[in-house]
């Protein structure tokens, strides 16, 4: 797994085969981000079958085909979309690109599952969710922050099984590591990444609303700055929100691209969960000059104080999840609601946010 930046980290879980072999078939488009790889990861691991593969650049294509061998090169996106075999297309294009490329593929009869941030523009927002409603397909997002890190999924079920009471407040911190000279152009341009509050803010924001049971929330207030990367004057390099949900539960959380190289991992992600009896920390990728481990969680409540080491120990059941919603047309991995909430709100926290220096 790579660890050194987390536009290539994809994580790797314990096999959940959920499907028949050849019962749930998808493809790879777009190969923007090296998130696709752990999209591909966790679909794989839960049964799916792997079939095609099509980017513009061949060259990405050649890589993705030389980690997973059973993708036949397409010749174009049509080709794909014209193998009725194809359930699903996973795709993690250049952001501003994620929704028109789910259109094309909900027209075309196909369940879409896409990296975040999903959208850059409230526009393609209600254009999604309009041919959602047209065509009955699914609009999916890999919000890998909390679907694809085992403490994250952990720290669920303890508030589903009411560890700690009533959930007020979330507090998250999503630092990332910037390597510039590994990004591709695309990275530095705001109308093509959305802005950071759009981009891994998403991240954040759907962990609140998730966590804290809120099907809706207002954005108090919200800032953005670029306070150290000045070669790229349009990249933001901090930004931070705070939120307050339609059930009283309130989100204050911070993105930035500030990660120091001495930290062993790409971004010493954490969450702060307090709950009327009690609460929850996570430390997502490192225990910092402790453990190189991540997925530690510390729970403290009125039974006691524990703390639980969960990497290889949870599992990702949302692919499992996603795929039986898509041949079931359920909405047990996620529901469309929340996905388009979430992806609401960090377009709006974009729009509204303060530019400080």
């Amino acid at each position: 797994m790579q660890k050194s930046d987390g536009m290539n980290y994809a994580p790797k879980g314990k096999p959940n085969i959920v499907v028949q072999k050849g019962e749930f078939v998808f493809a790879a488009i777009a190969l923007d981000h090296g998130h696709i790889y752990g999209m591909c990861n966790g679909l794989l691991e839960a049964g799916a079958e792997l079939k095609w593969v099509y980017d513009q650049d061949p060259a990405k294509v050649a890589a993705f085909i030389a980690k997973y061998p059973q993708a036949k090169a397409a010749s174009s996106e049509q080709e794909i979309f014209d193998d009725a075999e194809v359930k699903l297309i996973a795709a993690a294009a250049v952001p501003s690109e994620r929704g028109p490329l789910g259109i094309r593929a909900m027209e075309n009869g196909k369940d879409y599952f896409t990296d975040k941030t999903p959208f850059t523009s409230l526009d393609q927002l209600a254009a999604a969710k309009a041919k959602v409603e047209e065509t009955g397909r699914k609009y999916a997002v890999y919000f890998s922050e909390r679907l694809h890190v085992e403490s994250a999924v952990f720290a669920g079920q303890l508030i589903e099984e009411g560890a700690i009471g009533r959930v007020v407040q979330v507090i998250g911190l999503g630092p990332h590591r910037l390597g510039a000279a590994g990004r591709p152009d695309w990275f530095f341009k705001k109308d093509k990444y959305g802005g950071i509050l759009c981009d891994i803010g998403s991240h954040q924001i759907e962990q609140f609303l998730h966590y804290a049971g809120c099907k809706d929330a207002t954005v108090v207030s919200s800032k953005v700055a670029n306070y150290h990367a000045k070669d790229y004057p349009e990249l933001e390099d901090f930004g931070d929100a705070t939120l307050v949900g339609d059930n009283g539960a309130t989100n204050y959380f911070r993105v930035d691209w500030l990660t120091p190289s001495g930290l062993g991992t790409w971004g010493d992600g954490r969450t702060l969960i307090l709950g009327t009896e009690g609460y929850i920390e996570l430390r997502k990728y490192i225990d910092i000059a402790r453990d190189p481990q991540g997925d530690q969680l510390y729970l403290v409540n009125q039974q006691g104080e524990k703390h639980y080491s969960l990497h290889g120990q949870v599992g990702f059941p949302f692919f499992g999840q996603l795929i039986l919603d898509c041949i079931n047309r359920t909405e047990n991995a996620m529901t469309q609601a929340h996905t388009f909430k979430a992806a609401e709100l960090c377009l709006l926290a974009q729009e509204k946010a303060v530019r400080v220096e």
